[in-house]
């Protein structure tokens, strides 16, 4: 929120507290933004610490059933989002993702931020997107290489993997990107920044 503290914050807190201008949110995004994170409070403050501040899962010390667990150990195929102008998950950071796992990944970047490049309404003119398929075994490419070698979709539906999707679009996939994938095993969906 502090990344962008004259939008996210101190605008709101100017109009409603020093000048009493609650308006009703019109954004509907805004109003799913505001929701309250729903996890049990010790569960939330274990999300924060071993994921987010110490990076426990990036760097195999995050533990199950009393051992660590190491990505590279999973083989189920991953569809990793990521978005343009995200403020609390920045996509080079998400990118990432490509160096933790051994496993084919799908890697979707579209254009907007945090909830808009996610959550947007069909037929938005300024919605992209660029999809691109890592197998375990390809040699790594840098984020500013993904780019340019992965052309801009238009969204015709809004976003990726939502309704507008082609699936023409994803490499080798036969179904909708956001729903069970019976025959390639479970798919893991991350969105979240990492550091290494």
């Amino acid at each position: 929120m502090l990344l962008r503290s004259y939008d996210l914050l101190w605008s709101k807190m100017v109009n409603e507290y020093l000048l009493g201008d609650k308006q009703p949110s019109t954004n509907e995004l805004m109003a799913w933004n505001s929701d309250a994170t729903r996890m049990p409070y010790k569960m939330h403050s274990q999300y924060l610490r071993l994921l987010f501040l110490n990076n426990d899962l990036a760097s195999g010390r995050y533990i199950v059933n009393d051992r660590p667990i190491s990505l590279r150990d999973i083989r189920a195929p991953v569809f990793a989002v990521a978005t343009v102008t995200d403020h609390v998950a920045p996509w080079r950071s998400v990118y990432k993702i490509n160096d933790l796992f051994n496993t084919e990944i799908t890697f979707v970047l579209t254009s907007g931020g945090h909830n808009a490049g996610i959550v947007s309404e069909p037929g938005h003119p300024r919605r992209s997107f660029q999809i691109g398929l890592q197998q375990a075994e390809d040699k790594h490419i840098s984020p500013d290489q993904w780019l340019q070698q992965h052309e801009k979709h238009q969204a015709p539906g809004g976003n990726p993997g939502w309704a507008g999707l082609n699936p023409s679009h994803l490499p080798d996939m036969s179904c909708h990107p956001l729903s069970a994938i019976p025959t390639r095993g479970f798919t893991l969906y991350v969105m979240h920044p990492v550091t290494m």
